[in-house]
């Protein structure tokens, strides 16, 4: 026994093993509360008819577990006995008549905080899984895309409520004074405000998005050297998957600054393409050249527009140029349709005798006296 009851600061053996018992147990206890939610909890609410039952269990486990191991280390704890601190001048003239620890006083704030942040991780998580559940299905049923642009600044702008609340409530009941501590940020706020200052830029960016509409999550566009499609619009970026498949983060206030192409938006594509003829073409075989286009494109109007441009327009260094202009339609396949329109004109001009040109130089010699 006499083991047992050596003491070190304050508390005897026993004291040590007593509460680290308690806090294996709370841990143990902890683990099989998860294992009987994960096992037998959950196979209970996956036969009923709502999912309502299903999303409370599956966020409150985690946070209702990791609360039940701080409340038994916060008990177990409080079983032990801790240096008590002197009174200074300053206690006495304060009316503080008895001792008092600082570090119990400190383990009892840091709990509570904790505490107060674990039931803040459990709302956040409940809130966050019921949006998911409900009000996401509705804003896809819509036809409006306004609500798909708004809801994931509605879900973060949530997130960010719940846990600015939850942090002030924390540290409020972990004995700080809230009001003076906001009330000394706003001694730094200007110089807040000005390492700030991208940061509005990239607000009122977004803002301008959603006020302008320039584009919509889906459409493909081009700022800079970046051309791809609209993955999500956010408070402070915009991410863009381009089209080798990479995904890029845009700050918002590059669409203030920049010229942006929504190539979602074109009525058609139009595809410029300039044809050179050898100088051996005869200008019957020009104007046989240029008829040809214009029957290709007829032959096409699924693809393309009936209005297209065919004009005999240079004399080249080394060919007769042909300026040939045609807009692909907004429903028709790019590629495809570029291809079809090539492989024709390819084979027509050769079954014409047709010959494209390509640089040549010819060279005359003159016999020097």
């Amino acid at each position: 026994m006499e083991f047992w009851d050596t003491e070190y600061y304050g508390n005897t053996l026993l004291d040590y093993t007593i509460s680290l018992g308690i806090i294996l147990g709370t841990v143990i206890a902890a683990k099989l509360l998860y294992w009987l939610s994960k096992n037998v909890i959950k196979k209970m609410t996956q036969k009923t008819k709502t999912n309502l039952d299903d999303i409370i269990v599956d966020m409150v486990e985690e946070p209702v577990v990791f609360g039940l191991v701080l409340w038994g280390t916060w008990y177990a704890l409080g079983l032990l006995n801790y240096p008590v601190s002197e009174l200074s001048a300053a206690d006495i003239e304060e009316g503080i008549k008895i001792p008092y620890s600082h570090t119990r006083q400190f383990v009892n704030h840091l709990f509570n905080f904790l505490l107060v942040i674990n039931i803040t991780w459990l709302i956040a998580r409940v809130v966050d899984a019921l949006i998911e559940e409900y009000i996401v299905p509705l804003t896809e049923k819509t036809e409006s895309d306004l609500d798909d642009q708004l809801l994931p600044l509605f879900r973060k702008g949530l997130k960010i409520i719940v846990w600015t609340m939850g942090i002030v409530v924390g540290l409020n009941n972990a004995g700080y004074n809230v009001g003076a501590i906001i009330a000394g940020l706003g001694i730094g706020g200007l110089a807040f405000a000005l390492a700030a200052q991208d940061t509005v830029k990239n607000f009122f960016g977004g803002i301008m998005i959603f006020a302008d509409k320039p584009f919509k999550i889906g459409e493909r566009i081009q700022i800079g050297d970046i051309d791809g499609f609209v993955e999500e619009i956010g408070i402070r970026s915009t991410r863009i998957k381009t089209l080798a498949g990479r995904l890029v983060t845009i700050p918002n206030s590059m669409f203030s600054e920049d010229a942006i192409e929504n190539i979602d938006k074109e009525p058609t594509r139009k595809v410029v393409l300039n044809l050179g003829l050898t100088y051996e073409t005869t200008s019957e075989q020009m104007e046989q050249a240029m008829q040809l286009l214009k029957d290709i494109s007829a032959s096409h109007t699924d693809k393309i527009n009936e209005e297209v441009l065919v004009s005999f327009n240079s004399f080249g260094d080394f060919s007769l140029g042909i300026l040939f202009i045609y807009y692909i339609r907004k429903e028709a396949d790019i590629l495809d349709t570029q291809s079809a329109m090539n492989l024709d004109i390819l084979k027509k001009f050769n079954a014409a005798g047709l010959d494209m040109a390509f640089p040549t130089q010819t060279v005359y010699h003159q016999a020097v006296k």
